[in-house]
Formats: C-alpha cells, structure tokens, sequence
C-alpha cells in the first residue's frame, strides 16, 4: 500500500502571496520572525501570529526568528522577556538561530539616522511634543512644517550628536523623518525616529539615552535579518508607507515587505496590553497569568493546551476582515480536545454527607472504575467504598418532579460505578440547610441492574468521607459580562463579579498525586487540572464545562 499522502494545508492571501513570490523567484526561501515587544504577556492574539510566522516556517520548510522589540527600556522587563520564550516553546515551536533583539541593532541603526541626516531626510527638532502634535493636523487638516525642519546638515549632525551624548533633557528635543507634513497618512507627516529617554535597558544598559522609535526600527531590523515576508496586523496598514520610505531611503541591500492581516477579537475578553497591564496594576485579576487573562501563561494555568490553541488559530483563519470571534469556538476546541482525552475522576465540589445505614461499619471495598468511559488503553483507577459518602448538594431533593433524576427523598437513585441507593431521610442545620442524607443500598446492584427488574434512572457522583481528600476548586468564568468590553468607557464597570468562585470540594484520592496541568474531566462538573502555582496544596482550575452553557445563564 502507498504512504498515506498528508492533508493540504488551508490556503489563505498570505500562503498565496508567497507561492507566487516562490513561483517567480522573488524569493527562494521563505523567512518570517515573531516581533514583540517584552513589556506585558503573550495573549491569544500573538498565539495566533505565532502559529502564523511559525506556521508558515515550518511548512515551507524555511526560517523564523523570535526577535524582542525592545525599544522602550522604561515599560520592558527580563521578566517579560523569559515569559514570552517560555510561551513560544510551550506552542510548540522552536525559533531560528539565537534569539533577536532590536537592541542588537542600535550602532546600526544609529548610523541610519545618520545617513538620513546627511540626506537631508532628518532633523532634529526642538518643538515640544504637545507641539509637535498640534503641527501634525488633522485626518481633514494638513499639518505645517517645524521652524527647525530646514535646519542645516551640519547643525542638524551636531545636535543629534548632542542628543546621543545626552546633552539635552528628555523631552527637549527628537530626530524627525523629513517627509511630508501634508501627507493624507498621518504617520508621514515627518514622524519621529528617535527620542531622549534617561532609561536603563535590560540589554544594553546605560550605554544609550536615545532609543530609536518601532516604525524606524522594525522595517531596518527586517532587513538585516533578511525577513522575506513581514507579517503585521492591520492596524499597521498605514505604516507600511512609512516601512517602505526607510528601507527605500537607507542604504541596505535586503528588501523585506509588509503584509497585514486581520488581529483577533475574542468576546468577553480585551485583546489590549495596555489594559491587560491595567486587570493587573489595578488588583483586578491575580497577576499576568490568572487563569481568567486571555495571555498564554493564564490560559495555560487554566488548562488550555498548545494543541487546542494551535487549533484554533487554524479554525479561524488568516484574513484582511475584522471580526469578533465567539468564545464558544475557543471553548469548543479545548472541550473537544478534553472530551476525548482527558481521564475522567469524581469530585464532589459542594459536598453533603449520605450515610448508608444498612451497609457493614468498618467496612471498606475498592470499586473498580475506568479511566475513560471509551478509551481502554488508559486503564482503570481504585475507588474507596463505605459506609460514609459525599454527594453534592444539587444532587439531593425532598421531592421533585420527574425531569429531576438525580436523589430524591423515598426514591432511588444509582451511585456512579457503584451500587444503587435510596434516600430515607435528612437532616438540616440551624438555617435549614441540608447537612445529612440517610440512605439504605442494594448490596445486588454492584455492575447490574436492581434484580426485580425496577428501574433506576438517574446516576451521580460521590467520593468516600473517610478517604476522599480536600482540595480547592476554583470556578473560572468569563472576566467581563459584555461581549465587548473594550467598546466600554470604563471596561471596569463590566468586570464580571462571578468570574472566579472558590469552593472547598472533596475528590477521589486517585487524584492525591496529580501533575500541575494535567486535565481531568471532573464526571458531570467539567474540565478541570490541576494549578500550577501551589505545589504544597490540592487546587484544581475548572478549564470549562462539559457544555456551552453561557449562552443561556451568562450571556
């Protein structure tokens, strides 16, 4: 028999650009690189970009570098810097060569801006920013020239000679592209490439005070890495003018070129570094990676796995239109993915007592339970039987009507794995919340059916009170109660307050020993692993449900 042929990979503009770009030779080899910037986490919109340029790599058999746009020494941290590699290698993705920094470049670029100077495509000008602004115009208004924008070669080579010396205040002064003040794209109109920051970079240290800015860095960067195919989002469109006037004005001999696509909108969620900084600054969420950020390490915590990611990313594809993806489709892919995978333990996460008073005191048995109800090879696990049990308390009622086919007073009801079990009588507590529900068992109903032929319907979960073992369970649910709430103007106000419930649950005890991340399906409560912040304690993140259920008490 012939090898299986694999399937094809899904076209998109961008596949098409460079297929053409191959077929005609404009390039022989594809390059791509993954650009951001270390002062935040990772969302699930860089996943998407990463499995783009990556992606994209790997299948033309060709190069992509992971380069740190680290221009900003005053927002950027090592700390990001480790987070975002560690994000990148946990896709599943390995980059180019050694990691880039843009900071690699700054002698090089430093002599670009020179070369434009000495063009006369560069000034340095002593406007104020909030000037600089007002000169700029407007969409409907053009702009007017800087009184310095004819500043002489000679005097503008000295100043910004001073400027690299640190000779003048922040502020004070910047090096601006000289282009076009009456150009209908704003970036245009003489933008600025250079600025004074009195700043310690992570890289480079206190060796510079000027820091090039990213439309005048990224294009260069490109070239000097020979990135063939520079992919950006489309809220960059209009840069690619500006892109194309540095490499065209600058003496280098690659000549990389931009290509947009469409940035991620997920509902419920903000897709802002900015105002994910501000979740965290502000002691709304616990930190970059709580499980309720859409950033990589919080997805991860959550349970989310590279393949559910990297799923869909392939599901909602490469394009040039905007739009706001459902959550329901992320939740989707992970719940798949779980569904078929993941092994299944009980927990009983709002626990009340049932005490089987017609079975042995003292007596123990081990029941034996798959581990997935269709997958055989992942074996079975031991469950602990006696007399005391846990339930969970939406699981027991005085009466009910007949849809209700869990335990109910004078009925029965069957234990999952187990025996079958009718409801006696309860106790309550002071406020007349149920505390204790006493129950008979049929010793013959152990893998079979009651012997008369009776038919017990509903089936629960439990765990043994003697070896059932504590554990925290947090309930993660959607951060925000809009769709959109970065159309908000304050998107604080729209913090969904249900977002996270703690709950102290009992579990199985096969469960003692599980890994950090290691998903489980918790029978008829959802998907759940296992925290990876509290090694000392048994703390398990509820990833999703077993079904899409916002749509009807959520949304």
């Amino acid at each position: 028999m012939s090898e299986a042929v694999p399937a094809p990979k899904p076209s998109n503009f961008i596949r098409q650009i460079i297929d053409k770009d191959l077929a005609e030779g404009t390039h022989t080899s594809v390059h791509t690189r993954f650009p951001p910037e270390p002062n935040g986490y990772l969302h699930i919109g860089h996943a998407k970009s990463i499995c783009l340029n990556f992606g994209i790599a790997e299948d033309y058999k060709g190069q992509c570098n992971l380069r740190f746009d680290d221009t900003n020494p005053e927002k950027e941290e090592q700390h990001f810097v480790d987070s975002i590699k560690r994000d990148v290698s946990w896709l599943g993705y390995q980059w180019s060569g050694d990691i880039c920094y843009s900071s690699d470049y700054f002698d090089q670029l430093h002599g670009f801006a020179v070369e434009l100077i000495e063009k006369g495509l560069a000034y340095v000008d002593f406007l104020t920013p909030e000037d600089i602004r007002e000169y700029r115009g407007t969409l409907k208004a053009p702009g007017k020239n800087s009184p310095y924008r004819d500043t002489s070669v000679a005097d503008n080579l000295a100043a910004f000679e001073r400027m690299r010396k640190g000779e003048y205040k922040e502020g004070e002064c910047c090096l601006r592209a000289k282009i076009d003040m009456a150009s209908p794209i704003i970036c245009m109109r003489d933008p600025v490439i250079y600025r004074i920051r009195f700043a310690e970079h992570h890289q480079t240290g206190n060796k510079w005070c000027i820091y090039p800015m990213y439309d005048f860095t990224h294009c260069i960067s490109d070239a000097l890495e020979d990135i063939s195919h520079s992919l950006c989002t489309l809220e960059f469109q209009d840069n690619r003018a500006l892109y194309d006037w540095v490499l065209d004005n600058i003496t280098i001999k690659s000549r990389p070129r931009q290509y947009e696509f469409s940035r991620l909108n997920l509902e419920y969620t903000l897709m802002s570094k900015r105002r994910l900084s501000a979740l965290v600054n502000d002691g709304h969420v616990d930190g970059w990676d709580d499980p309720r950020m859409p950033t990589i390490a919080g997805m991860r915590r959550r349970g989310y796995t590279p393949h559910s990611l990297r799923e869909f990313s392939a599901r909602i594809g490469v394009t040039k239109q905007d739009n706001m993806v459902e959550m329901a489709m992320l939740e989707a892919c992970i719940r798949e993915e779980l569904n078929a995978d993941a092994p299944r333990a009980m927990a009983v996460i709002d626990p009340i007592k049932v005490v089987i008073e017609n079975y042995p005191e003292g007596q123990t048995e081990q029941l034996t339970a798959p581990c997935h109800p269709s997958r055989d090879d992942m074996g079975s696990r031991q469950l602990p039987f006696g007399r005391e049990l846990f339930i969970d308390r939406d699981d027991f009622r005085e009466s009910a009507n007949k849809k209700f086919k869990r335990l109910v007073l004078g009925k029965e009801v069957r234990l999952r794995n187990a025996y079958v079990i009718k409801a006696e009588r309860f106790d309550t507590d002071e406020c007349g919340n149920v505390t204790t529900v006493y129950c008979s068992y049929d010793a013959d109903t152990l893998g079979q059916n009651p012997a008369d032929g009776r038919k017990v319907k509903g089936v629960i979960h439990w765990v043994s009170a003697e070896f059932g073992l504590p554990a925290e369970v947090r309930l993660y649910d959607r951060l925000f109660t809009v769709p959109n709430p970065a159309a908000e103007d304050d998107f604080s106000s729209v913090l969904n307050p249900d977002s996270l419930v703690i709950k102290h649950a009992v579990i199985e005890p096969s469960l003692a020993n599980a890994e950090a991340e290691n998903a489980y399906q918790f029978e008829r409560e959802g998907y759940f692993c296992r925290d990876n912040g509290d090694s000392n304690k048994l703390v398990f993140n509820r990833t999703v449900g077993l079904r899409d259920t916002w749509a009807k008490i959520g949304g």
